[in-house]
């Protein structure tokens, strides 16, 4: 997005480089004042609630004003950089970030140390349109299942003092309910603690067990002086050691990450299922593959054989592959499958997924997995890779760890974790010797995926990987 500022000065605007995304990071510039651009040389990297993109710049001319520093979370529509530019005629404004942020009035330039922090008012903040929600690409919009009812005005401690009291306490003023969890309402009786005259300290107006203890010790006091040192609850932020803790801002793919996480868990019913299998086989045909001249110099692991064996299992039991429509009540099968595949990066995990992935066979799946993880390492992974996923695969056995609960990426049916392939005893033919052997666990959403479909699905996946010759028979 550009701007005209005067007959040869220039703005461009953060775009909006995914699907309703509200605010970029900027993480590193490549050019500074002075230094001459040309149309579409890439200027600067952001960093998304989805991934770190590099932004080209539209026209030709020479860097006049970096608006920001790197490290500053910059909203979509607003100036980061100004060009001088050659003539006076208006650069024409691309149509995809033109239809990404609307139009904003202009401004007059303002430094960089300046522009963050002026605080926007409040009303602006309300007049903002509803609509427009960040959104983690692949997840969708999260809508919160359950929702706290609105509180019908601010919250008001009456003193104890000003009305006539009730077996020694005051009685409960006319509003709402006080906000309180069983454990401390119970708590609050023991203590012969009346909620409606507790200041809650808790996120959403929720009183804590702290607030309970902090009215009831005030409680034989008779000067209602205490009552006006409960601001100070936070105090514990000042006992930080900053020589001894160190406090990393939650931001970008991590906070898009953490939200996605929670609003599955607490969304989608899941539940896990594990089973211990002898892969020796599968491993043997690892290394084969390895010296197949159809297979140098692409990526040949065990992952490659398992995402091949999920595939292979989807296909034999369709309906494991599907979404939960939940506006109209109706599940979505997928005639597709977008294979995801969790990779752990320095700015977080990401889960970018290989598209129609049942239709490649076995050396071009092995081309995807490797563009997949090495763009995935170098940070470059782009917003349209990580769209879409229906099933994913994460693989925890790198980290020497046996097997673990994944939690399903919402919008998803169900997540495999692969856990490490060990040698150990295991009874082969009547006789104990050591095998290769590894556990695998799958997560489902039991709204859409009952205990028997579940069952199959990892039960063929692990009888591929015992006899992989059933890739062949059961494709």
């Amino acid at each position: 997005m550009t701007t005209m500022t005067d007959a040869s000065v220039r703005e461009f605007k953060m775009p909006d480089v995914g699907e309703g995304l509200t605010e970029a990071e900027i993480l590193k510039w490549y050019v500074q004042p002075g230094d001459t651009v040309t149309d579409g040389q890439v200027v600067c990297e952001v960093e998304t609630a989805k991934a770190a993109v590099e932004l080209p710049i539209p026209y030709d001319g020479v860097v006049s004003e970096l608006r920001f520093p790197e490290g500053t979370t910059v909203d979509v529509g607003t100036a980061i950089i100004t060009v001088q530019v050659a003539g006076g005629a208006p650069a024409p404004v691309p149509a995809q970030a033109e239809a990404a942020a609307p139009a904003a009035p202009e401004a007059p330039a303002v430094s960089a140390a300046a522009a963050p922090s002026a605080p926007a008012p409040a009303s602006a903040e309300e007049a903002k349109p509803a609509a427009r929600q960040p959104v983690l690409v692949g997840y969708g919009v999260s809508t919160s299942a359950t929702k706290r009812r609105p509180r019908k005005g601010p919250e008001v401690t009456v003193p104890a003092p000003a009305q006539p009291e009730l077996n020694g306490h005051a009685p409960a003023a006319d509003g709402p309910r006080p906000l309180a969890k069983p454990p401390v309402r119970k708590l609050a009786k023991d203590l012969g603690v009346d909620l409606t005259a507790v200041t809650p300290s808790g996120p959403d107006g929720i009183i804590t067990r702290e607030d309970v203890h902090a009215a009831a010790t005030p409680a034989s006091v008779t000067a209602p002086a205490p009552v006006a040192a409960a601001p100070a609850a936070p105090a514990p932020v000042a006992s930080y050691d900053g020589a001894r803790e160190t406090r990393v801002p939650v931001k970008g793919v991590r906070k898009a990450t953490a939200a996605a996480m929670v609003g599955s868990a607490f969304t989608a019913p899941h539940v896990t299922e594990f089973v211990t299998v002898d892969v020796t086989r599968t491993m043997k045909l690892v290394e084969e593959l390895k010296q197949d001249k159809e297979m140098q110099g692409r990526r040949v692991n065990p992952l490659l054989l398992i995402a091949k064996a999920l595939l292979v299992a989807i296909k034999r039991n369709p309906d494991v592959n599907a979404s939960w429509d939940e506006a109209n009540q109706e599940i979505v099968v997928k005639h597709y499958v977008n294979l995801g595949i969790a990779a752990a990066t320095p700015r977080g995990l990401i889960v970018p997924n290989i598209k129609d992935a049942q239709a490649k066979t076995l050396p071009q799946l092995a081309d995807s997995l490797g563009e997949l993880v090495a763009t995935a390492r170098e940070g470059k992974t782009s917003p349209s890779a990580m769209q879409g996923g229906t099933v994913t695969i994460t693989n925890v056995g790198v980290f020497g760890v046996d097997t673990g609960t994944p939690i399903l990426n919402p919008g998803e049916s169900a997540i495999l974790a692969i856990g490490a392939i060990k040698l150990q005893p295991w009874v082969h033919k009547g006789k104990v010797k050591p095998r290769q052997v590894t556990t695998l666990a799958l997560s489902f959403d039991h709204r859409l995926v009952d205990g028997e479909l579940g069952s199959k699905v990892l039960a063929d996946v692990a009888a591929i990987l015992e006899q992989p010759k059933r890739l062949i028979t059961w494709a």
